[in-house]
């Protein structure tokens, strides 16, 4: 089994995504590997972010990866260029704007937070307001009682007399 270089892969890829176009048949007749070999690279290399994937789907199907990866491409591009990108991947300029905005508004301290944990707090949450509660309750019941022995003194006065 031949191990072949991330640059050749990408490179072969590559000239199936516009402006070659060439179809992956005609990719793996020319390099001697297998169709599937070569969509399974494909598909490594659009999950790794190095390549966008060329599919015209709705801009807000695109994960934030592949967001990114656009940006980045587009970044040293002039206005034609970009626009010229734009049009190969289904996207308009604007949008591209609004994902640089999106991602420059991202605060990246912000840990994104597991189920489990926020399981965790609200349990913890719940218990402690259990606890306020009959701590509460605990409180006026013993103001209520100071209130009424006190009461009773004014009333009846003192029992220690001697």
């Amino acid at each position: 089994m031949a191990v072949h270089s991330p640059e050749f892969k990408e490179q072969l890829i590559r000239k199936s995504l516009p402006p070659h176009n060439q179809r992956m048949a005609d990719l793996s007749h020319e390099s001697g590997l297998h169709v599937n070999t070569l969509y399974k690279w494909k598909r490594q290399l659009i999950a790794q972010g190095v390549i966008v994937s060329t599919k015209k789907t709705h801009t807000g199907k695109w994960s934030s990866k592949a967001k990114l990866t656009a940006l980045m491409q587009t970044a040293a591009m002039n206005e034609i260029e970009r626009s010229a990108y734009c049009r190969e991947h289904g996207l308009y300029p604007e949008q591209l704007a609004a994902w640089q905005a999106a991602f420059e508004e991202i605060d990246l301290d912000e840990v994104p937070v597991s189920k489990a944990t926020l399981a965790a707090e609200r349990r913890k949450t719940q218990q402690l307001e259990r606890e306020l509660r009959r701590k509460e309750k605990a409180l006026a019941e013993t103001a209520a009682l100071l209130t009424l022995s006190k009461k009773a003194r004014a009333i009846w006065g003192d029992n220690e007399e001697n």
